[in-house]
């Protein structure tokens, strides 16, 4: 194979998918001095930030629509100049005074401000009959919020419950206890958690902490990468090459090895072995236990039960659209549109007759990431005057809703299935009838169309049920691994670990790991400044150069196949 050429046949650790999470992980061990490889089956490292082109026009991103916290102090600048490469990316902040989450609903319009003060006050505006409940609400949101901030900058457990134990009681309910305990009506409970597609699930499904969490991360401020997603992937690439690590892409991890009790390194697909006293997995966290692992053969039979029974979070339909024109009068917000002031009976109503006939025949919650809003007049985004836009809904879960019997994991022939086509047509016009509801028509200006299934997001992405949000039960509601596992030197990160969904909880279970490696605690270090990576060991960039190039990692930079703009 390939992938496998000038590997060495040992590394002081081995990561293993290249998302966010591996990436941070493997940057921050590389800046400790260890010798790091991070193996990917793509063409391109990222993960759930990566991004693709078309028609040598336009540049999509798969999940990097806005990331939160990306002022002075916040959670990705620090991360990022811990590794010496703050520098390499600029954050846009999107409209934080006007609102960058736009909520629409039959009866309501709220839009979404930076501050917890602001976002209170327009909860109650559009709400003023239920304004003491919003109050009751936003309190005890903001204090678990507070509370889950202060274990990042390195506050104990037990501090925390000593410091405020009722607070910390909050931290294990879920969101729908909360909102029971406010009162709030379902019109109240929708407005609050209008943005669940940020994690993928109801209510009833989510930790109120994990909620809360979510809501701090945006209401710091929401921002966007100059550039795209690619371009934050990038600057971590080149944190970790300059450290003396190493990035293959197109490289697919078959095995990681365990004997007795302990991680031993990893095998490729071709039988090559490479060996390594560390091992962390960014895989899908089931694909880690039951596939790359063995099952039993590595774990407790109990765990090993417990992840084969799991649940996974929301799966996700996304809808790529490029225009020839603008769109007017949109703020530089994302949309997130509800049929009904009541989301989670619409939510339900969906699923009873998906069970009862089969049929999806409407769009109950649409959003819209506008990216030539988010970087206006970026070359790589669209030409001057055109749109790149990306709309996204849940569907029901499972391979049946799409009419086949398995996924690519498994090696089915999904793409031409007519069952297939045909319901990813059905929904591809159901949402683009919707957006157009929302923003006015566009259909006859539309340049590219593509449509992306959870069976896309499996084939790239390899996660268990096409879902980018990991685990939704693993033994109960909120319950998630940890970071570090029964084997010895086995850790994992991504999605499923406990930090939860999104961008910002990857990267921070990613300095989570790399914490427990080094015996120290990262975050709080990078957050008060402290810089371990080396500036003057990055490459320069010259004119010419292309974040996607770069993401292909150096053995693979000029190697056939990369899409390219203009």
């Amino acid at each position: 194979m390939r992938g496998a050429e000038g590997l060495r046949d040992h590394y002081d650790a081995i990561v293993v998918g290249s998302g966010l999470g591996g990436l941070v992980s493997a940057g921050y061990l590389a800046a400790d001095g260890r010798s790091v490889l991070v193996l990917e089956q793509h063409d391109i490292a990222g993960g759930n930030a990566h991004v693709f082109r078309r028609r040598r026009k336009y540049e999509f991103d798969v999940g990097t629509h806005y990331l939160g916290d990306c002022g002075p102090g916040g959670l990705f600048p620090a991360i990022l100049s811990g590794l010496g490469v703050r520098d390499r990316v600029n954050f846009l902040p999107m409209d934080n005074e006007q609102g960058f989450d736009r909520i629409i609903t039959p009866t309501a319009t709220v839009d979404v401000p930076a501050g917890w003060n602001a976002y209170r006050d327009r909860l109650r505006q559009a709400l003023p009959e239920e304004a003491d409940r919003i109050d009751r609400f936003v309190d005890l949101a903001e204090a678990v919020a507070g509370a889950t901030r202060d274990g990042l900058h390195g506050a104990s457990m037990v501090e925390l419950f000593r410091r405020s134990p009722q607070t910390m009681r909050w931290t294990r309910r879920t969101l729908a206890q909360a909102l029971d305990h406010c009162g709030l009506s379902p019109k109240g409970r929708t407005l609050v958690a209008a943005q669940a597609g940020n994690y993928g699930t109801m209510p009833d499904g989510i930790t109120f902490s994990e909620h809360a969490a979510m809501l701090d991360h945006y209401l710091r401020g929401a921002y966007y990468p100059e550039g795209g997603g690619q371009v934050l992937v990038a600057a971590f690439v080149e944190a970790l090459e300059s450290a003396g690590g190493e990035l293959r892409t197109r490289c697919e991890v078959r095995r990681i090895l365990i004997e007795d009790g302990r991680a031993t390194g990893v095998e490729l697909t071709d039988g090559t072995r490479i060996s390594a006293p560390l091992v962390i997995s960014n895989a899908d966290y089931r694909r880690t236990v039951l596939d790359l692992c063995g099952g039993e053969e590595a774990f407790p039979a109990e765990l090993v039960a417990k992840t084969r029974a799991a649940t996974m979070r929301g799966a996700v339909v996304a809808v790529y659209v490029a225009l020839d024109t603008e769109l007017p009068g949109l703020p530089n917000a994302n949309i997130w549109w509800h049929d009904s002031d009541d989301m989670e009976a619409a939510h339900a109503a969906m699923q009873e007759r998906y069970a009862r006939d089969g049929s999806m025949e409407s769009v109950p919650q649409l959003t819209f990431s506008f990216a030539s809003l988010k970087d206006p007049g970026a070359a790589a985004v669209c030409p001057p005057g055109h749109s790149n836009f990306q709309l996204m809904t849940g569907c029901p879960a499972g391979h049946e809703f799409w009419g086949v019997r398995g996924g690519p994991v498994d090696g089915e022939p999904y793409r031409r299935n007519a069952a297939y086509v045909a319901r990813k047509q059905q929904l591809t016009e159901l949402m683009l009838t919707t957006a157009e509801k929302v923003v006015g028509p566009f259909r006859d200006r539309i340049t590219h169309l593509e449509t992306a299934t959870p069976l896309s997001h499996e084939r790239y992405i390899r996660g268990t049920g096409g879902t980018p949000y990991g685990m939704a039960s693993w033994g109960g509601v909120g319950q998630r691994p940890d970071v570090r596992t029964d084997v010895e030197g086995l850790y994992v990160v991504g999605q499923s670990v406990r930090y939860g969904s999104g961008l910002g909880a990857v990267a921070t279970c990613g300095m989570a790991a790399a914490s427990q490696i080094v015996g120290r605690g990262l975050l709080p270090e990078v957050l008060a400044g402290s810089v371990l990576g080396d500036a003057s060991r990055l490459p320069e960039r010259g004119p010419d150069w292309d974040p996607m190039v770069v993401s292909r990692g150096r053995a693979r930079q000029r190697a056939k196949g990369l899409a390219r703009i203009g």
